[in-house]
C-alpha cells in the first residue's frame, strides 16, 4: 500500500463537496491537520524585503481595504506528524499593488500556532511585480529549532514557470467561498 501525499490527499477531498470542508473553517475555526510527514518543508531563499520584528498580529488586511481578501490557514507539525504548539509563524509579502512597504509593516506580521499547531491569517492576496510569479514569504520555527525560510505559491498562476524560484511542493491548496480566497498548507519543520 502506498503512502498519501498531501498533494493527492487534498486534491482527493477537493474533488467532493465534502472535502471543502479542509478549507472552510474561517480563523479561530477548526481544521483537521493533513499528514504527510518525514522531511521538512523546503526552504527558499528569504528575498530582500524581510524585516524583524513584524507585529503579532493575524489580521493584515490595511484598514478601508475593499478589495479581495484572502486568509492563509494550516499547521505547523514536526516530522513525526505531531503538531507544534507555540511554533513562530512570520508571513510578509507584496500589496495587492505588488508593492513591498519597506518603511512601516503593511502586509507582515506574525503569530505562534496554538496547542493543535495551527495558524490562521487574513490578508490580501499579494499583487504581481515583475520577475515573479504571485507568492507569500514566511519564517516558521518550532520553540528552540531551527528556521525554516520559504516562500508559498498559487497553483495555476500564469508566471509560476517563469519563476526562476517557483517550487510546486510549496503550492498551496486554494478555494473561494464568496469574497474570501483560501489557501491551505501545513509546514514540516524540525524542532531540534
Amino acid at each position: 500500500m502506498g503512502y498519501i501525499t498531501r498533494r493527492s490527499f487534498l486534491a482527493g477531498t477537493l474533488a467532493f463537496p465534502a472535502g471543502l470542508s479542509l478549507l472552510r473553517p474561517a480563523v479561530g475555526q477548526e481544521l483537521q491537520p493533513t499528514l504527510e510527514c518525514g522531511a521538512a518543508t523546503e526552504r527558499q531563499t528569504e528575498g530582500p524585503y524581510f524585516k524583524p520584528k513584524s507585529p503579532n498580529q493575524r489580521n493584515l488586511v490595511p484598514a478601508g481595504f475593499s478589495g479581495e481578501t484572502f486568509q492563509l490557514v494550516g499547521f505547523v507539525l514536526d516530522t513525526r506528524c505531531r503538531p507544534v504548539e507555540g511554533a513562530l509563524v512570520d508571513l510578509w509579502h507584496a500589496d495587492e499593488t505588488g508593492t513591498y512597504d519597506n518603511s512601516g509593516f503593511r502586509s507582515r506580521g506574525h503569530q505562534y500556532t496554538d496547542a493543535r499547531g495551527q495558524f490562521a491569517f487574513e490578508t490580501v492576496t499579494p499583487g504581481l511585480y515583475p520577475g515573479r510569479t504571485r507568492h507569500f514569504h514566511l519564517k516558521v520555527q518550532a520553540p528552540g529549532g531551527p528556521v525554516l525560510t520559504t516562500q508559498l505559491y498559487f497553483p495555476n498562476e500564469r508566471g509560476n514557470r517563469r519563476d526562476g524560484l517557483y517550487d510546486p511542493s510549496l503550492e498551496m491548496a486554494v478555494t473561494t467561498a464568496g469574497p474570501v480566497r483560501r489557501g491551505r498548507f501545513d509546514f514540516v519543520v524540525r524542532t531540534a
